[in-house]
């Protein structure tokens, strides 16, 4: 199970390493950083997905190289065999990139769990919050990659003509339909050929952040009229995958994901790349 519960992260949190994946927008001008040093849960480290993401390119949150991905873990104190449970302050869509993350490059996907409501259940529910900073020791982490987890424009491009599987686009049904223009400068407006559309927040409890439970996941998902193989695209790679977490839990399938998604794809000058 991709999710864990509030009641058992607290019962088992020395059994655990906590990653706090808080990250927003740049136009709420919230600092992840500085709400984690303020409050967090009790033995967090905190993952920034900036400055842990692949530096060399204008496109924001792709995944980083394999020898960057080890120094990250590494410095952090996770091992393979670590238990890994992140949360996040932010509507849990940067949580559900780190889960990503982790197992795209190798960690068992049993042995990762995202926190079900995140901070804000945990704050909701009164459960204990530190601004203790906590740090573990350096580590000798070492990765496999899922390559079968990750796609490129080719692959995109390629699946247009032959439908080899589903593609369901994360934005909001505006930008979607090109009705509105991009947030991020140099992008056209619009979507993917024969992609399908279902924002995010379809699968999440408002009131807690929570996901919805099983039944009503399939519910969505079965409206989509999609095949059995499906993977997720959405502004930046990110809120993506919480559309894959929310696949996972109806059929434990991992998630595969368009990694530039529509901040590579809808570049203007991009149709010359094919």
């Amino acid at each position: 199970m991709s999710l864990i519960d509030t009641s058992w992260l607290e019962k088992n949190i020395d059994k655990v390493k906590i990653i706090d994946c808080s990250w927003h927008m740049p136009q709420t001008q919230r600092n992840g950083f500085e709400e984690y040093c303020k409050e967090h849960i009790p033995n967090a480290i905190f993952f920034d997905l900036d400055k842990n993401s692949k530096l060399d390119t204008d496109l924001p949150h792709m995944l980083t190289d394999s020898i960057s991905w080890e120094k990250i873990m590494s410095n952090m104190g996770i091992e393979n065999t670590d238990h890994i449970v992140i949360y996040d302050n932010s509507d849990v869509i940067s949580s559900c990139r780190c889960w990503y993350n982790l197992i795209y490059y190798g960690h068992d996907p049993k042995l990762v769990n995202v926190l079900n409501g995140g901070l804000k259940k945990w704050k909701i529910e009164k459960k204990e919050i530190t601004s203790e900073i906590n740090y573990f020791d350096k580590t000798n982490y070492k990765i496999l990659k899922n390559k079968e987890l990750i796609l490129n424009r080719k692959d995109i491009d390629d699946n247009i003509k032959e439908k080899k599987f589903g593609l369901i686009d994360e934005r909001s049904k505006a930008r979607f339909e090109g009705q509105v223009p991009e947030p991020r400068p140099g992008l056209k407006a619009g979507s993917i050929p024969n992609s399908k559309n279902l924002p995010y927040s379809e699968c999440i409890n408002k009131n807690d952040n929570t996901f919805k439970d099983v039944e009503e996941l399939k519910a969505i998902f079965k409206n989509l009229n999609l095949n059995d193989k499906i993977a997720f695209t959405c502004g930046s790679g990110m809120t993506a995958c919480v559309l894959g977490l929310a696949n996972s839990l109806i059929n434990g399938t991992n998630p595969i994901i368009y990694d530039e998604s529509w901040s590579g794809y809808g570049l203007i000058n991009n149709d010359n790349k094919k």
